[in-house]
This record gives C-alpha cells, structure tokens and sequence, in this order.
C-alpha cells in the first residue's frame, strides 16, 4: 500500500480509511485475523455506531465501494495524506492540513527535492512531504524520542513510503543533522521545542546554491528567538504568519422586492444565492516561520 500512488483493490495488508461522517473517519489495517488475548487467531471485527464490519470482507473489494453494517453503511476510502491526518494514533501533537498546505507551498517543495525535517512525531506532516518529493526524492525525518522514532519507521514501512523517507533517531539540537547531510537539502522544516538552537545546524544541511526553512512554534516567545537566530545566521526574507481557516455558508435565500413608490407589499419575491462566514473560527494551531538562507 503506498499513499503516493493509487490502487484499486484492497488485499490483505492494506491501509483504509473507513468513512462514515464527516466528523467520524477510522484507518483501519486490513488484517483478517488477529490474536485475542489468550493469543488465540480470531476474526478481526471493526466496531462502529452503525454496527461491526468483518475486516477479511473488505479483501478484493474496490476502493471507495460502500459496505453496509447492521444499522447503516460506509465507504472504504483509499489512504491520502490528508485522510490520514484525520484519523491517525497520535503519538504527539500533530500538525493539520491548513498548515501542511502553507508549510509545502512556502518551502517550494516538487517531486526531486531533498527536505529535513525535525521531529518526526506522529508523521503526519511526513506523508504530505513524501507524497510531494517522491518519487525521486528524499524526507529525511529525525525525532529525539527512541520509541516514537521506530514507530514512526514501522509506520513508513507498512504504508510504502520508506524508499522516499528516511527515519532517523537523534537528538539534532544537541547533535545536529550529521555531517553525511552537508550541503544536501533543498528546505528544512523544524517542529522542536527549542527551534533556535538547531538554525546553525540548518545552515550547514541547506545546499550551496540557497535553500528554504520553516519553523512551526505555538508560542510567540520561540518566534522570537528563532526569528534572531535566523538573522544572526545569515537568513533572509523572514517572515512569520498563522493559518486561521473561516467557512463561508452559501444558501439561497429568497425576499420580497420592495417598490417604494407602492403603499401595498408586493407579492413579488427574489431569490439569491448568499455566503456568511461561520460566526467562530477554529483557535491558534501554531505560528510558521519562513525564511531563505541565500546561495553561498
């Protein structure tokens, strides 16, 4: 199963994403028997609200066909980035479409280019950055945490992608990047508690010819700091925004025309298509830091 490339019958193995709602996505691992507790092989059922899905049903079905279940039905989806970001275990704080979009937008990322990214977590952004590069290229991914870091490697194995991604455990804000990634990474990308301290290590990762960084932080104090690093190190064009998504409801709404020179209300309706903006916007994700380190 690869989330870079599409397919069309589900076998045994497979990552789906079984959609129910809009508000109510699983992603499942098309297994057809799994151990109970007495280690015993038993069928895998999937419970829901609308009843349980026997998951070796779901083998030779085609992606997107719908299922029924006791009390409705679903549709079995094929893997995305972004269905994923819906609906994977989390291991850490993710990051979420909105942002993900900007993030690969900003740092000028296309199949080919080489982008490092620091920490891994639950490798949410990581499959949008190897669905981006592949299949040439490279996401050389690094998280400090030893348990989240093989996880995250299983996961990239299992879903295909582990000949764009390359999974590293390592400290880099003690250690930096290694110095088998000089010069080598079109952009580089930093979701670390301490961002600053690893600007100097980006420096030497980024390619001769220039490059782009990010650096996603939730609090403004790091912005700051990173944004001093940057320039003490010779970064351009800094920049920092925040991604706040607002929804616009569209409706048809019809009214009476109004003559003013007429005393009676007219019987004559018009009917038009408007757009109201939701009254409340989702809350602060985090700020993202862009700059360019310039050709040296």
């Amino acid at each position: 199963m690869s989330f870079s490339q599409l397919k069309e019958t589900i076998e045994e193995g497979d990552t789906v994403i079984l959609y129910l709602n809009p508000l109510n996505l699983h992603s499942i691992e098309v297994k057809p028997e799994i151990p109970n507790k007495h280690d015993e092989l038993v069928d895998n059922v999937f419970q829901t609200k609308y009843g349980a899905l026997k998951i070796k049903g779901l083998i030779g079905q085609k992606f997107g066909s719908k299922v029924s279940l006791s009390k409705g039905w679903a549709y079995v989806l094929h893997p995305t980035p972004e269905l994923w970001t819906l609906t994977l275990p989390h291991r850490t704080q993710i990051i979420y479409s909105a942002d993900i979009s900007m993030i690969i937008f900003q740092l000028d990322l296309k199949p080919g280019c080489i982008v490092i990214e620091s920490g891994t977590g639950s490798g949410s952004l990581t499959h949008a950055l190897a669905r981006t590069v592949s299949p040439n290229g490279t996401v050389h991914t690094f998280d400090f945490h030893k348990q989240r870091a093989a996880i995250a490697e299983a996961e990239f194995a299992g879903h295909k992608i582990d000949s764009v991604v390359k999974s590293y455990h390592r400290d880099v804000c003690q250690l930096g990047f290694g110095p088998d990634l000089d010069s080598l990474a079109d952009a580089v990308f930093l979701d670390l508690p301490l961002p600053w301290t690893v600007v100097p290590h980006a420096v030497k990762v980024i390619k001769k010819s220039g490059g782009r960084f990010c650096s996603f932080s939730p609090c403004i104090e790091q912005v700051k700091r990173t944004c001093e690093a940057l320039h003490d190190s010779g970064f351009r064009e800094i920049q920092t925004m925040e991604c706040l998504q607002r929804e616009l409801t569209v409706r048809s709404r019809t009214v009476p025309i109004l003559h003013p020179d007429k005393e009676e209300e007219s019987e004559e309706k018009m009917t038009f298509t408007s757009a109201l903006p939701q009254p409340t916007v989702p809350g602060h994700t985090g700020y993202l830091t862009f700059a360019t380190l310039p050709p040296n």
